[in-house]
């Protein structure tokens, strides 16, 4: 018999604060059903975005556009909780946008199969119905699908 180890979790922050121009600007976007990422000073480019770059702590540059697919590089699978949007189980996962040097951290949903889910898998953002700048309004991402066309949002600067 095999058990599994399981803790509580809750993926908040507990105390409020302003998003600042940075992250105002990425949650806009989002709003408008648009990933955007920003320049760091070393040229790479982070997504989410940061207001300051994670190695130098200088302040970060222009923002960049990006598409809202990406590939799994780490995950791990988790049955859902009442407050979660997904109804079966779904997978945390740690996301390398197109474009982007650095992961983002969301669900992937592979309609609650984990044989679906592998590092490497190709995915892309999943809106919700209505979006209001907010990190939720991206539902999660979900597998990228032989059919469809490569991601449509256009290249070079954003706002």
């Amino acid at each position: 018999m095999s058990t599994s180890l399981t803790a509580p979790y809750t993926t908040a922050f507990d105390f409020e604060r302003t998003v600042g121009p940075r992250i105002g600007v990425f949650l806009a976007g989002l709003r408008e059903r648009r990933l955007l990422g920003v320049r760091g000073s070393r040229g790479r480019v982070l997504c989410p975005v940061a207001e300051f770059d994670p190695v130098t702590a200088e302040a970060t540059g222009d923002y960049v556009e990006l598409d809202p697919v990406g590939t799994v590089t780490a995950w791990t699978w988790v049955d859902p909780r009442p407050a979660d949007p997904l109804d079966s189980p779904f997978a945390w996962a740690l996301v390398r946008i197109d474009g982007a040097d650095d992961s983002f951290f969301h669900r992937v949903d592979t309609g609650g199969d984990p044989s679906l889910l592998s590092s490497g898998l190709r995915v892309r953002v999943r809106w919700a119905a209505e979006t209001v700048g907010s990190i939720e309004d991206i539902v999660c991402f979900e597998p990228v699908t032989d059919d469809e066309p490569s991601g449509s949002a256009p290249s070079g600067s954003a706002p």
